[in-house]
């Protein structure tokens, strides 16, 4: 993971707050193909159990996980996507 201090240029926000799996990584996955490759999709989610599932979809998919935050009940996950 990238080194939280950095600033990160964010290209696209997903809001998934209030909604339960597995929309949120649904719905990542529906807005991550609108990207070009290397930018950076951030995901915010209320969910706890997308935590889980977007270390996955990162896993199995080549994206990388830059940072995953939890403030209070939301949750904010930053993603690099892969290389075409």
């Amino acid at each position: 993971m990238q080194d939280s201090s950095l600033p990160i240029k964010v290209n696209l926000c997903v809001d998934a707050k209030f909604l339960l799996c597995p929309e949120p990584i649904r719905l990542l996955h529906q807005h991550i193909r609108t990207i070009a490759a290397h930018e950076i999709i951030e995901l915010l989610a209320t969910d706890p159990t997308t935590s889980r599932d977007v270390e996955q979809f990162c896993h199995f998919l080549g994206h990388e996980l830059l940072s995953s935050h939890q403030q209070g009940d939301e949750w904010r996950f930053l993603i690099r996507k892969k290389a075409d």
